[in-house]
Protein backbone atom coordinates (compact mmCIF):
# COMPACT_ATOMS: atom_id res chain seq x y z
CA UNK A 1 0.00 0.00 0.00
CA UNK A 2 1.24 3.46 -0.89
CA UNK A 3 1.55 5.89 1.96
CA UNK A 4 -0.38 9.14 1.75
CA UNK A 5 -0.47 11.97 4.27
CA UNK A 6 -3.45 13.63 2.58
CA UNK A 7 -5.79 12.68 5.43
CA UNK A 8 -3.30 12.66 8.32
CA UNK A 9 -4.85 14.43 11.32
CA UNK A 10 -7.72 15.64 9.10
CA UNK A 11 -11.35 15.47 10.21
CA UNK A 12 -13.20 13.23 7.77
CA UNK A 13 -16.89 12.34 7.71
CA UNK A 14 -17.82 9.01 6.12
CA UNK A 15 -21.43 9.38 5.03
CA UNK A 16 -23.31 6.10 4.59
CA UNK A 17 -21.96 2.66 5.33
CA UNK A 18 -22.49 -0.58 3.36
CA UNK A 19 -19.27 -2.36 2.34
CA UNK A 20 -17.61 0.67 0.76
CA UNK A 21 -18.28 2.91 3.77
CA UNK A 22 -16.89 0.37 6.24
CA UNK A 23 -13.76 -0.10 4.13
CA UNK A 24 -13.30 3.66 3.68
CA UNK A 25 -13.68 4.36 7.39
CA UNK A 26 -11.17 1.66 8.36
CA UNK A 27 -8.64 2.82 5.77
CA UNK A 28 -8.93 6.47 6.80
CA UNK A 29 -8.44 5.42 10.43
CA UNK A 30 -5.21 3.61 9.39
CA UNK A 31 -4.08 6.74 7.50
CA UNK A 32 -4.32 8.82 10.69
CA UNK A 33 -7.57 10.67 9.99
CA UNK A 34 -10.03 11.69 12.71
CA UNK A 35 -12.97 9.72 11.36
CA UNK A 36 -16.67 10.11 12.08
CA UNK A 37 -19.13 7.74 10.47
CA UNK A 38 -22.76 8.73 9.90
CA UNK A 39 -25.35 6.16 8.80
CA UNK A 40 -29.12 6.37 8.69
CA UNK A 41 -29.70 2.86 10.05
CA UNK A 42 -30.05 2.77 13.88
CA UNK A 43 -27.01 1.47 15.74
CA UNK A 44 -29.00 -1.47 17.19
CA UNK A 45 -29.67 -2.73 13.62
CA UNK A 46 -26.24 -1.83 12.30
CA UNK A 47 -23.53 -4.48 12.83
CA UNK A 48 -21.16 -2.62 10.50
CA UNK A 49 -21.36 0.51 12.66
CA UNK A 50 -20.92 -1.56 15.81
CA UNK A 51 -17.73 -3.05 14.36
CA UNK A 52 -16.34 0.39 13.61
CA UNK A 53 -17.09 1.50 17.16
CA UNK A 54 -14.94 -1.39 18.38
CA UNK A 55 -12.10 -0.05 16.20
CA UNK A 56 -12.35 3.24 18.06
CA UNK A 57 -14.10 5.15 15.28
CA UNK A 58 -16.80 7.67 16.20
CA UNK A 59 -20.22 6.58 14.91
CA UNK A 60 -23.48 8.55 14.66
CA UNK A 61 -26.49 6.52 13.54
CA UNK A 62 -30.23 6.89 12.98
CA UNK A 63 -30.26 10.12 10.95
CA UNK A 64 -28.12 12.51 8.88
CA UNK A 65 -28.14 15.56 11.21
CA UNK A 66 -27.28 18.75 9.35
CA UNK A 67 -25.52 19.96 12.52
CA UNK A 68 -22.62 17.64 11.66
CA UNK A 69 -21.40 20.31 9.24
CA UNK A 70 -20.58 22.52 12.25
CA UNK A 71 -17.84 20.08 13.36
CA UNK A 72 -15.25 21.36 10.91
CA UNK A 73 -14.83 18.37 8.62
CA UNK A 74 -12.17 18.80 5.93
CA UNK A 75 -13.41 15.94 3.73
CA UNK A 76 -16.59 13.96 3.26
CA UNK A 77 -16.40 10.44 1.81
CA UNK A 78 -19.88 9.74 0.48
CA UNK A 79 -21.55 6.42 -0.25
CA UNK A 80 -22.21 6.56 -4.02
CA UNK A 81 -25.92 5.84 -3.55
CA UNK A 82 -26.50 9.01 -1.48
CA UNK A 83 -27.63 11.73 -3.92
CA UNK A 84 -26.05 15.16 -4.12
CA UNK A 85 -29.47 16.59 -3.18
CA UNK A 86 -28.98 15.20 0.34
CA UNK A 87 -28.93 18.23 2.71
CA UNK A 88 -25.63 17.21 4.31
CA UNK A 89 -23.95 16.81 0.91
CA UNK A 90 -25.41 20.07 -0.43
CA UNK A 91 -24.38 21.90 2.72
CA UNK A 92 -20.84 20.53 2.52
CA UNK A 93 -20.41 21.64 -1.08
CA UNK A 94 -21.76 25.10 -0.23
CA UNK A 95 -19.13 25.32 2.51
CA UNK A 96 -16.41 24.21 0.06
CA UNK A 97 -15.81 20.85 1.77
CA UNK A 98 -14.59 18.30 -0.81
CA UNK A 99 -17.04 15.39 -1.26
CA UNK A 100 -15.30 12.29 -2.61
CA UNK A 101 -16.11 8.60 -2.98
CA UNK A 102 -14.27 5.50 -1.81
CA UNK A 103 -12.77 4.99 -5.30
CA UNK A 104 -10.64 8.09 -4.76
CA UNK A 105 -9.22 6.58 -1.57
CA UNK A 106 -8.41 3.37 -3.44
CA UNK A 107 -6.47 5.28 -6.07
CA UNK A 108 -4.46 7.24 -3.53
CA UNK A 109 -3.17 4.11 -1.75
CA UNK A 110 -2.82 1.71 -4.69
CA UNK A 111 0.58 0.66 -6.00
CA UNK A 112 -1.15 -1.02 -8.95
CA UNK A 113 -2.41 0.78 -12.07
CA UNK A 114 -6.14 0.81 -12.80
CA UNK A 115 -8.23 -0.20 -15.79
CA UNK A 116 -11.54 1.62 -15.26
CA UNK A 117 -14.73 0.73 -17.09
CA UNK A 118 -17.86 2.89 -17.25
CA UNK A 119 -20.91 3.32 -19.47
CA UNK A 120 -24.67 2.92 -19.24
CA UNK A 121 -24.73 -0.77 -20.17
CA UNK A 122 -22.14 -3.50 -20.62
CA UNK A 123 -19.86 -2.48 -17.74
CA UNK A 124 -20.10 -5.73 -15.84
CA UNK A 125 -19.55 -7.99 -18.85
CA UNK A 126 -16.68 -5.85 -20.15
CA UNK A 127 -15.03 -5.70 -16.72
CA UNK A 128 -15.28 -9.45 -16.28
CA UNK A 129 -13.94 -10.18 -19.77
CA UNK A 130 -10.94 -7.90 -19.21
CA UNK A 131 -10.22 -9.53 -15.86
CA UNK A 132 -10.46 -13.06 -17.28
CA UNK A 133 -8.28 -12.22 -20.31
CA UNK A 134 -5.62 -10.53 -18.18
CA UNK A 135 -5.68 -13.49 -15.81
CA UNK A 136 -5.29 -16.02 -18.62
CA UNK A 137 -2.55 -13.83 -20.07
CA UNK A 138 -0.54 -13.93 -16.83
CA UNK A 139 -1.00 -10.25 -15.98
CA UNK A 140 -2.04 -10.75 -12.30
CA UNK A 141 -5.28 -8.73 -12.34
CA UNK A 142 -7.46 -7.92 -9.34
CA UNK A 143 -11.14 -7.11 -9.74
CA UNK A 144 -12.89 -4.36 -7.77
CA UNK A 145 -15.86 -2.06 -7.67
CA UNK A 146 -19.52 -2.89 -8.21
CA UNK A 147 -18.89 -6.53 -9.13
CA UNK A 148 -15.86 -7.35 -7.01
CA UNK A 149 -14.36 -6.61 -3.65
CA UNK A 150 -14.55 -3.03 -2.40
CA UNK A 151 -11.94 -0.98 -4.25
CA UNK A 152 -10.19 0.48 -1.19
CA UNK A 153 -9.83 -3.03 0.26
CA UNK A 154 -8.32 -4.39 -2.96
CA UNK A 155 -6.00 -1.40 -3.32
CA UNK A 156 -4.43 -1.94 0.09
CA UNK A 157 -3.27 -5.41 -0.96
CA UNK A 158 -2.27 -4.60 -4.57
CA UNK A 159 1.36 -4.46 -5.71
CA UNK A 160 3.05 -3.00 -8.78
CA UNK A 161 2.76 -6.43 -10.41
CA UNK A 162 -1.03 -6.25 -10.33
CA UNK A 163 -3.60 -4.38 -12.40
CA UNK A 164 -6.87 -3.40 -10.72
CA UNK A 165 -9.83 -3.82 -13.08
CA UNK A 166 -12.72 -1.75 -11.75
CA UNK A 167 -16.30 -1.16 -12.85
CA UNK A 168 -17.29 2.46 -12.17
CA UNK A 169 -20.73 4.04 -11.97
CA UNK A 170 -21.53 7.68 -12.64
CA UNK A 171 -22.27 7.97 -8.90
CA UNK A 172 -18.70 6.95 -8.06
CA UNK A 173 -17.11 9.08 -10.78
CA UNK A 174 -18.80 12.26 -9.57
CA UNK A 175 -16.71 11.97 -6.41
CA UNK A 176 -13.15 11.87 -7.71
CA UNK A 177 -10.35 14.45 -7.57
CA UNK A 178 -7.13 12.64 -8.58
CA UNK A 179 -8.31 9.20 -9.75
CA UNK A 180 -6.58 8.36 -13.04
CA UNK A 181 -6.81 4.97 -14.75
CA UNK A 182 -3.97 3.82 -16.97
CA UNK A 183 -6.68 2.62 -19.37
CA UNK A 184 -10.24 3.98 -19.28
CA UNK A 185 -13.19 2.42 -21.13
CA UNK A 186 -16.52 4.04 -22.04
CA UNK A 187 -18.86 1.32 -23.33
CA UNK A 188 -21.84 3.49 -24.34
CA UNK A 189 -24.02 6.35 -23.16
CA UNK A 190 -27.81 6.47 -22.94
CA UNK A 191 -30.34 8.29 -20.77
CA UNK A 192 -30.17 6.70 -17.33
CA UNK A 193 -30.24 7.53 -13.62
CA UNK A 194 -31.96 10.84 -14.31
CA UNK A 195 -33.70 10.39 -10.95
CA UNK A 196 -30.19 10.87 -9.44
CA UNK A 197 -28.58 13.26 -11.91
CA UNK A 198 -30.23 16.59 -12.61
CA UNK A 199 -29.87 16.21 -16.40
CA UNK A 200 -28.42 14.03 -19.15
CA UNK A 201 -25.57 16.55 -19.40
CA UNK A 202 -24.67 16.04 -15.73
CA UNK A 203 -24.81 12.27 -16.23
CA UNK A 204 -22.52 12.48 -19.28
CA UNK A 205 -20.09 14.75 -17.42
CA UNK A 206 -19.91 12.25 -14.57
CA UNK A 207 -19.03 9.48 -17.03
CA UNK A 208 -16.41 11.74 -18.65
CA UNK A 209 -14.67 12.06 -15.27
CA UNK A 210 -13.13 8.66 -15.95
CA UNK A 211 -10.70 10.36 -18.34
CA UNK A 212 -10.51 13.85 -16.88
CA UNK A 213 -7.15 13.26 -15.15
CA UNK A 214 -5.60 11.05 -17.82
CA UNK A 215 -2.41 12.20 -19.53
CA UNK A 216 -0.84 11.64 -22.95
CA UNK A 217 0.66 8.39 -21.61
CA UNK A 218 -2.76 6.85 -20.79
CA UNK A 219 -5.40 5.27 -23.04
CA UNK A 220 -9.11 5.87 -23.53
CA UNK A 221 -10.96 2.97 -25.19
CA UNK A 222 -14.33 4.21 -26.46
CA UNK A 223 -17.39 3.31 -28.53
CA UNK A 224 -16.81 4.89 -31.93
CA UNK A 225 -20.38 4.08 -33.02
CA UNK A 226 -21.97 6.48 -30.54
CA UNK A 227 -21.80 10.21 -31.21
CA UNK A 228 -22.42 11.02 -27.52
CA UNK A 229 -19.41 8.93 -26.51
CA UNK A 230 -17.23 10.39 -29.25
CA UNK A 231 -18.16 13.86 -27.94
CA UNK A 232 -16.86 12.91 -24.48
CA UNK A 233 -13.45 11.97 -25.92
CA UNK A 234 -12.85 15.63 -26.79
CA UNK A 235 -12.35 16.23 -23.06
CA UNK A 236 -9.51 13.69 -22.90
CA UNK A 237 -5.74 14.07 -23.22
CA UNK A 238 -5.29 10.28 -23.44
CA UNK A 239 -4.40 8.24 -26.53
CA UNK A 240 -7.77 7.44 -28.15
CA UNK A 241 -8.45 3.78 -28.99
CA UNK A 242 -11.83 3.33 -30.71
CA UNK A 243 -13.88 0.15 -31.03
CA UNK A 244 -16.67 -0.39 -33.54
CA UNK A 245 -18.99 -3.11 -34.80
CA UNK A 246 -19.91 -0.93 -37.81
CA UNK A 247 -16.71 0.71 -39.05
CA UNK A 248 -13.10 -0.19 -39.70
CA UNK A 249 -11.19 1.79 -37.09
CA UNK A 250 -7.58 1.00 -37.86
CA UNK A 251 -6.22 2.35 -34.58
CA UNK A 252 -8.60 0.21 -32.53
CA UNK A 253 -10.78 -2.92 -32.40
CA UNK A 254 -13.30 -3.76 -35.14
CA UNK A 255 -14.88 -6.55 -37.19
CA UNK A 256 -13.70 -7.49 -40.66
CA UNK A 257 -14.24 -10.58 -42.78
CA UNK A 258 -15.77 -12.50 -39.87
CA UNK A 259 -12.80 -11.75 -37.60
CA UNK A 260 -12.24 -9.67 -34.48
CA UNK A 261 -9.43 -7.30 -35.44
CA UNK A 262 -7.12 -5.06 -33.44
CA UNK A 263 -5.00 -2.46 -35.21
CA UNK A 264 -4.97 -4.48 -38.44
CA UNK A 265 -4.24 -7.84 -36.79
CA UNK A 266 -6.82 -10.68 -36.79
CA UNK A 267 -7.35 -11.86 -33.20
CA UNK A 268 -9.94 -14.64 -33.68
CA UNK A 269 -13.04 -15.62 -35.65
CA UNK A 270 -16.35 -14.12 -34.54
CA UNK A 271 -18.03 -17.49 -35.12
CA UNK A 272 -16.06 -18.99 -32.23
CA UNK A 273 -17.35 -16.50 -29.63
CA UNK A 274 -19.50 -18.24 -27.01
CA UNK A 275 -21.34 -15.15 -25.73
CA UNK A 276 -24.61 -14.35 -27.60
CA UNK A 277 -25.81 -10.95 -28.80
CA UNK A 278 -24.56 -8.07 -30.95
CA UNK A 279 -24.28 -5.86 -27.88
CA UNK A 280 -21.84 -8.37 -26.43
CA UNK A 281 -19.65 -7.96 -29.51
CA UNK A 282 -19.24 -4.33 -28.47
CA UNK A 283 -18.22 -5.44 -24.97
CA UNK A 284 -15.83 -8.00 -26.47
CA UNK A 285 -14.17 -5.45 -28.76
CA UNK A 286 -13.66 -3.08 -25.83
CA UNK A 287 -12.12 -5.88 -23.76
CA UNK A 288 -9.89 -7.04 -26.62
CA UNK A 289 -8.60 -3.49 -27.12
CA UNK A 290 -7.68 -3.16 -23.43
CA UNK A 291 -5.99 -6.55 -23.27
CA UNK A 292 -4.00 -6.07 -26.46
CA UNK A 293 -2.77 -2.75 -25.03
CA UNK A 294 -1.69 -4.71 -21.93
CA UNK A 295 0.20 -7.24 -24.07
CA UNK A 296 -2.15 -10.22 -23.73
CA UNK A 297 -1.70 -12.91 -26.40
CA UNK A 298 -4.34 -13.85 -28.98
CA UNK A 299 -4.26 -17.38 -27.55
CA UNK A 300 -5.32 -16.16 -24.10
CA UNK A 301 -8.07 -13.98 -25.59
CA UNK A 302 -9.28 -16.90 -27.73
CA UNK A 303 -9.43 -19.19 -24.70
CA UNK A 304 -11.63 -16.76 -22.75
CA UNK A 305 -13.97 -15.86 -25.60
CA UNK A 306 -14.62 -19.47 -26.58
CA UNK A 307 -15.44 -20.52 -23.02
CA UNK A 308 -17.06 -17.45 -21.41
CA UNK A 309 -20.87 -17.76 -21.39
CA UNK A 310 -21.72 -14.58 -19.52
CA UNK A 311 -21.70 -12.84 -16.17
CA UNK A 312 -24.09 -14.02 -13.50
CA UNK A 313 -27.45 -12.24 -13.87
CA UNK A 314 -26.43 -10.72 -17.24
CA UNK A 315 -27.87 -12.86 -20.05
CA UNK A 316 -26.62 -15.85 -18.09
CA UNK A 317 -27.39 -19.28 -19.48
CA UNK A 318 -29.03 -21.31 -16.69
CA UNK A 319 -30.21 -24.64 -18.09
CA UNK A 320 -31.92 -26.51 -20.91
CA UNK A 321 -35.02 -28.41 -19.78
CA UNK A 322 -37.09 -30.44 -22.26
CA UNK A 323 -35.44 -28.49 -25.09
CA UNK A 324 -36.28 -25.08 -23.58
CA UNK A 325 -33.31 -22.81 -22.83
CA UNK A 326 -33.48 -20.61 -19.73
CA UNK A 327 -31.54 -17.33 -19.42
CA UNK A 328 -31.17 -15.12 -16.35
CA UNK A 329 -30.89 -11.43 -17.24
CA UNK A 330 -31.98 -10.02 -13.88
CA UNK A 331 -29.40 -7.23 -14.23
CA UNK A 332 -31.54 -5.76 -17.04
CA UNK A 333 -32.92 -3.03 -14.79
CA UNK A 334 -33.88 -0.67 -17.62
CA UNK A 335 -35.59 -0.82 -21.03
CA UNK A 336 -32.37 -0.54 -23.02
CA UNK A 337 -30.78 -3.52 -21.27
CA UNK A 338 -33.92 -5.63 -21.80
CA UNK A 339 -34.01 -4.58 -25.45
CA UNK A 340 -30.43 -5.75 -25.96
CA UNK A 341 -31.21 -9.07 -24.34
CA UNK A 342 -34.34 -9.65 -26.45
CA UNK A 343 -32.55 -8.81 -29.70
CA UNK A 344 -29.92 -11.45 -28.91
CA UNK A 345 -32.39 -14.22 -29.79
CA UNK A 346 -33.92 -15.04 -33.16
CA UNK A 347 -36.30 -17.80 -32.07
CA UNK A 348 -39.49 -17.64 -29.96
CA UNK A 349 -39.10 -16.12 -26.49
CA UNK A 350 -41.20 -16.36 -23.34
CA UNK A 351 -40.40 -13.10 -21.52
CA UNK A 352 -40.56 -12.63 -17.74
CA UNK A 353 -40.65 -8.90 -16.92
CA UNK A 354 -41.69 -6.34 -14.32
CA UNK A 355 -40.48 -4.62 -11.18
CA UNK A 356 -40.12 -1.18 -9.62
CA UNK A 357 -42.27 1.56 -11.14
CA UNK A 358 -40.14 4.66 -11.71
CA UNK A 359 -42.97 6.46 -13.52
CA UNK A 360 -41.90 5.66 -17.09
CA UNK A 361 -43.86 3.82 -19.77
CA UNK A 362 -42.48 0.91 -21.85
CA UNK A 363 -43.31 1.87 -25.44
CA UNK A 364 -39.60 1.89 -26.31
CA UNK A 365 -39.63 -1.86 -25.71
CA UNK A 366 -42.07 -2.53 -28.58
CA UNK A 367 -39.56 -3.13 -31.44
CA UNK A 368 -37.73 -5.74 -29.33
CA UNK A 369 -40.90 -7.76 -28.69
CA UNK A 370 -41.21 -9.18 -32.21
CA UNK A 371 -39.94 -12.64 -31.16
CA UNK A 372 -41.89 -12.70 -27.88
CA UNK A 373 -44.71 -15.26 -28.12
CA UNK A 374 -45.80 -15.04 -24.48
CA UNK A 375 -45.31 -12.72 -21.52
CA UNK A 376 -45.33 -13.34 -17.77
CA UNK A 377 -45.39 -10.18 -15.63
CA UNK A 378 -44.92 -9.38 -11.93
CA UNK A 379 -44.25 -6.37 -9.73
CA UNK A 380 -45.42 -2.76 -9.82
CA UNK A 381 -45.03 -2.34 -13.59
CA UNK A 382 -46.97 -5.46 -14.63
CA UNK A 383 -49.93 -3.55 -16.05
CA UNK A 384 -47.75 -1.09 -18.01
CA UNK A 385 -45.73 -3.87 -19.67
CA UNK A 386 -48.90 -5.83 -20.45
CA UNK A 387 -50.37 -2.81 -22.25
CA UNK A 388 -47.35 -2.56 -24.53
CA UNK A 389 -47.42 -6.31 -25.20
CA UNK A 390 -51.09 -6.23 -26.20
CA UNK A 391 -50.44 -3.31 -28.56
CA UNK A 392 -47.87 -5.37 -30.50
CA UNK A 393 -50.19 -8.37 -30.73
CA UNK A 394 -48.97 -10.63 -27.92
CA UNK A 395 -52.03 -12.57 -26.74
CA UNK A 396 -50.53 -15.04 -24.26
CA UNK A 397 -50.08 -12.88 -21.14
CA UNK A 398 -50.09 -14.07 -17.54
CA UNK A 399 -49.63 -12.02 -14.37
CA UNK A 400 -48.15 -13.61 -11.23
CA UNK A 401 -47.11 -12.37 -7.81
CA UNK A 402 -43.36 -12.87 -8.11
CA UNK A 403 -40.46 -14.36 -10.06
CA UNK A 404 -40.68 -17.73 -8.31
CA UNK A 405 -44.26 -18.16 -9.56
CA UNK A 406 -43.35 -16.84 -13.02
CA UNK A 407 -41.01 -19.72 -13.88
CA UNK A 408 -43.46 -22.66 -13.92
CA UNK A 409 -46.09 -20.46 -15.61
CA UNK A 410 -43.58 -19.54 -18.35
CA UNK A 411 -42.64 -23.19 -18.76
CA UNK A 412 -46.32 -24.06 -19.21
CA UNK A 413 -46.64 -21.46 -21.98
CA UNK A 414 -43.54 -22.71 -23.81
CA UNK A 415 -42.85 -25.35 -26.45
CA UNK A 416 -39.72 -27.22 -27.46
CA UNK A 417 -37.15 -24.88 -29.00
CA UNK A 418 -38.35 -21.80 -27.07
CA UNK A 419 -36.16 -19.53 -24.94
CA UNK A 420 -37.45 -18.56 -21.48
CA UNK A 421 -35.86 -15.24 -20.56
CA UNK A 422 -35.94 -13.25 -17.32
CA UNK A 423 -35.18 -9.70 -18.47
CA UNK A 424 -37.28 -7.47 -16.21
CA UNK A 425 -36.61 -3.99 -17.76
CA UNK A 426 -37.04 -2.66 -14.19
CA UNK A 427 -35.17 -2.39 -10.93
CA UNK A 428 -35.94 -5.05 -8.32
CA UNK A 429 -36.57 -2.91 -5.26
CA UNK A 430 -40.37 -3.22 -5.20
CA UNK A 431 -40.01 -6.89 -4.22
CA UNK A 432 -36.34 -7.81 -3.85
CA UNK A 433 -33.40 -6.17 -2.11
CA UNK A 434 -31.16 -6.50 -5.19
CA UNK A 435 -31.28 -7.75 -8.77
CA UNK A 436 -28.94 -10.54 -7.61
CA UNK A 437 -31.58 -11.84 -5.18
CA UNK A 438 -34.18 -11.71 -7.96
CA UNK A 439 -31.90 -13.62 -10.33
CA UNK A 440 -31.02 -16.25 -7.74
CA UNK A 441 -34.70 -16.91 -7.06
CA UNK A 442 -35.28 -17.30 -10.81
CA UNK A 443 -32.45 -19.82 -11.12
CA UNK A 444 -33.61 -21.80 -8.10
CA UNK A 445 -37.11 -22.02 -9.59
CA UNK A 446 -35.65 -23.17 -12.94
CA UNK A 447 -33.65 -25.97 -11.31
CA UNK A 448 -36.78 -27.14 -9.46
CA UNK A 449 -38.36 -27.87 -12.86
CA UNK A 450 -35.79 -30.60 -13.57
Amino acid sequence: MKETTKFLRKKVLVLGLAKSGVSAASLLHKLGAFVTVNDKKPISENPEAQGLLEEGIKVICGDHPIELLDEGFQYIVKNPGIPYSNPLVKGALEKGIPVITEVELAYLVSEAPFVGITGTNGKTTTTTLIYEMLKKGGRHPLIAGNIGTVASGVAQEATKENTIVIELSSFQLMGIEEFKPQIAVITNLYDAHLDYHSSKEEYASAKANITINQSEEDYLVFNYDQDDVVALTRRSKAILIPFSTEHKVENGAYLEGGFIMFQGEPVMSVSEVALPGKHNLENILAAVAVCKLKGVSNEAIHHVLTSFHGVKHRLQYVATIQNRKFYNDSKATNILAATKALTSFDGPVILLAGGLDRGNEFDELKPALKHVKALVTFGQTAEKIERVAKEVGITQIKRVDNVKEAVPVAFGLSEEGDTILLSPACASWDQYKTFEVRGDIFMEAVHKLK
